[in-house]
């Protein structure tokens, strides 16, 4: 029995000290996705850059080309040049509508109700965060966003859809230094 048992002890010895084989690596091209998404993001964004192009060429309005990628005019200006623009953490009280390029009302004035802002310290979608700082007091400006400056790819999950181009009319009410 003392036999059988040290076999037995002796197998398992040397069963348990080998290891297992290792697994060879499965090859798969690692950039794929990403570069069909980049592709498909540049072609949507010059679709929409197309797009915006006619739309401004179609207007009798000159709109202004910001730094920041988004047009602009002034409905409203104000040519006091000792009154200040919006800068970090200044608070902005301001009323907004949202519009698509076609004109149809998405969000009015009375649905979205005058919003106080901390500049650069709270949520707010990328073009309307960087059009507030080239406002005084007072003024009235017409943005035209593309859809990465407004909503993006995710929109706002209510009204607004993947991609939008939007329209939005600001009218800054007033800006608290703080």
């Amino acid at each position: 029995m003392n036999k059988i048992l040290t076999i037995i002890i002796a197998l398992l010895v040397v069963f348990s000290c080998k290891s297992p084989d290792a697994r060879k690596p499965i090859s798969v091209k690692t950039g794929s996705f990403i570069d069909a998404s980049v592709e498909r993001n540049k072609k949507l964004n010059a679709k929409e850059q197309a797009f915006i192009k006619k739309f401004l060429a179609d207007k009798k309005i000159e709109y202004k080309a910001s730094q920041s990628g988004f047009w602009y005019y002034y409905i409203n200006k104000t040519d006091i040049d000792s009154l200040k623009t919006p800068s970090f953490g200044n608070i902005v009280s301001f009323n907004y509508n949202v519009k698509s390029l076609n004109g149809d009302l998405i969000y009015s004035n009375d649905d979205i109700k005058t919003q106080n802002y901390a500049i650069d310290q709270q949520e707010l979608f990328t073009g309307l965060r960087e059009g507030l700082k080239l406002m005084k007091t007072g003024e009235t400006v017409t943005f035209l966003f593309p859809s990465q400056k407004a909503y993006g790819y995710y929109g706002d999950q209510h009204k607004i859809g993947a991609n939008v181009p939007l329209i939005c009319e600001v009218t800054l009410h007033s800006i608290t230094v703080k």
